[in-house]
């Protein structure tokens, strides 16, 4: 979001258009930063031969997906449902990487039905799928490396007491699962968490990894997961993507030449390419001061935007409609029956009611985490494509809210 001649643009768009188009609250994507963000992932790299499958947990939306598809990514989905949104969205089958967690073999089955790639993090089910499938239906296999790492023990995912993935201590069970039933094995995956700055974390990873491939002699890729730090903070250290590139790539390089032959590379950013495109913009309904705070109630909660109550994440925020506004201290609080501050003791231009603001790095885990709690209405969804605001979903009704439920005469 920039400050164009005295008024703030997305994309070219002023931001108060948008909001008199298409009301508030309202998420709003730029899909110029989704491709700039994808290709410098992909850019960083060099020579090596990598696939970017985009995390579609983060923000699920069907044009998301098909921006994505259109810039060349392909897809990590972990549920069924996200498979065939993807599907949907014209993803090929082979483009499409299904990691599902503590789920039974009946959705594997579906997986498998619709023609993906398929990655098991549990023995139970990867004996099932062996003794279903044998070698007819390759698979990849997801590594627990048990490295803590990441922003926040929720979002960390490769430590020794994680649900995720089999433990590297476990190395010679799977081995003996995959004999027994003859496996065709032709992926190692792993992710240790969100938030990761150093690629020290990465090459840590990548050298465990490295060595449980040498057990498996049909690889075709391996995939170290995402985790890349964002800015949120305005003065935020993000993940060196450039410098993560260079060593990870050189070090990729070198195993397939100990391996014998090329292997393809594979990273699954989610955040990383969708957070800071987006914004979550919202009405000031009320300026509400006690004896202590001076309160800014939003058209909004946590039922739109629930980071900032669960993970205790930061969002800058800006007053949109008075830029040039003298600064003073809010607190940015929800309409939801619960305490849902965006942000405490915030430096804004000066708020008055009915200005909008806007809520910075929304892309992620903003709009796919929201609810109907209170059985409030989703809000709708916008990309700024080429300098024109798109609406791509609408905002949700009452209809909506009773659309799956079933009426009994009591």
């Amino acid at each position: 979001m920039q400050l164009v001649n005295g008024h703030y643009e997305i994309g070219g768009v002023n931001v108060l258009d948008i909001c008199k188009e298409f009301g508030t609250p309202v998420y709003v994507y730029d899909a110029a930063i989704i491709e700039r963000q994808y290709n410098r992932l992909k850019n960083a790299f060099g020579d090596t031969k990598i696939d970017l499958h985009y995390a579609c947990k983060a923000l699920n939306n069907i044009s998301i997906l098909k921006l994505i598809k259109k810039l060349g990514g392909s897809l990590d989905t972990v549920s069924i449902q996200e498979v065939q949104l993807g599907l949907k969205a014209g993803f090929a089958p082979k483009d499409i990487m299904y990691t599902p967690n503590c789920v039974n073999i009946d959705e594997i089955n579906k997986a498998v039905g619709f023609g993906v790639n398929i990655n098991i993090d549990n023995l139970s089910i990867l004996e099932q799928f062996g003794n279903l499938y044998r070698d007819t239906y390759p698979v990849c296999v997801r590594i627990n490396p048990h490295i803590m790492a990441g922003g926040n023990q929720k979002i960390s995912t490769g430590h020794i007491d994680s649900k995720f993935g089999i433990s590297i201590y476990q190395l010679r069970h799977l081995e003996r699962v995959v004999n027994s039933t003859n496996l065709k094995v032709v992926g190692l995956h792993m992710h240790t968490g969100s938030d990761i700055l150093d690629a020290g974390v990465f090459l840590r990873g990548a050298e465990i990894l490295f060595e449980a491939a040498n057990s498996f002699k049909e690889l075709e890729y391996l995939d170290f997961g995402s985790g890349f730090k964002v800015k949120y903070h305005e003065n935020d250290i993000t993940t060196n993507i450039e410098d993560l590139g260079a060593k990870i790539g050189e070090r990729f390089r070198e195993f397939c030449k100990s391996y014998g032959r090329e292997l393809t590379l594979v990273f699954e950013p989610g955040k990383f390419l969708v957070s800071e495109s987006g914004y979550l913009l919202v009405r000031t309904n009320v300026i509400k001061q006690t004896t202590a705070t001076v309160f800014c109630g939003v058209d909004s909660g946590q039922n739109h935007l629930i980071r900032p109550m669960m993970y205790d994440a930061y969002h800058h925020i800006t007053n949109v409609s008075n830029p040039g506004g003298i600064e003073r201290i809010y607190t940015v609080v929800g309409y939801i029956c619960e305490t849902d501050t965006f942000g405490w003791d915030r430096k804004l231009n000066e708020v008055r009611e009915g200005d909008i603001l806007a809520l910075h790095n929304a892309g992620a885990y903003g709009y796919s985490m929201s609810s109907n709690y209170n059985s409030r209405y989703r809000p709708a969804e916008v990309l700024v494509h080429e300098g024109k605001a798109k609406l791509i979903r609408r905002r949700e009704n009452l209809d909506d809210l009773l659309a799956t439920q079933v009426e009994i005469d009591l």
